[in-house]
């Protein structure tokens, strides 16, 4: 892993710094880091409009909020193709937001065994640094080697494509 001189100067280049660590023996854990240059405001702003979602991550086909106050409830489904398959996964989480800081994620039922999800922001230089952690584990059973790969494959090209509509960049 780079120092932390090489990963400030990679993050400000527009890199996505992931970590892997296993996480049940058919799930997978990352955490996706990028630098925003927004304020922590601005970000926080659209980052909470759960509708928008779908714009932020492809695979993701709805996004609506079930019901506000201290504890939200969303429902998001997501749709992604392999190799002879197109799978449908739908999720009803309950989320805990810490006012401008972070986005807690945890799953109350869904195709999933288990799934959590914090979204933290910083300042950061001129801007905003991003910290995207997952932890899932799917209903069906694939070695937990394949959803890691995958998970860092896809993550970062979801993090790039939220960059881009975050910082309305076409």
């Amino acid at each position: 892993m780079p120092g932390n001189q090489d990963k400030q100067s990679l993050l400000m280049q527009g890199e996505i710094l992931l970590q892997t660590r296993s996480h049940t023996a058919w799930g997978g854990s990352v955490t996706a880091c990028m630098y925003l240059p927004l304020l922590r405001s601005q970000v926080w702003q659209q980052l909470t409009d759960y509708p928008r979602w779908v714009q932020y991550f492809p695979d993701i086909t709805k996004s609506e909020v079930l019901s506000r106050g201290e504890v939200k409830r969303l429902y998001q489904v997501a749709q992604k193709a392999f190799f002879f398959f197109t799978a449908q996964v739908e999720i009803y989480l309950n989320v805990v937001e810490v006012l401008g800081q972070q986005i807690q994620f945890r799953m109350e039922k869904g195709t999933f065994l288990d799934f959590t999800a914090i979204l933290e922001l910083k300042d950061w230089g001129n801007g905003t640094l991003l910290a995207y952690n997952v932890q899932a584990t799917p209903n069906i059973p694939i070695p937990a080697i394949f959803i890691q790969q995958a998970m860092n494959f896809e993550l970062p090209a979801n993090m790039r494509k939220m960059r881009q509509v975050l910082c309305k960049v076409q």
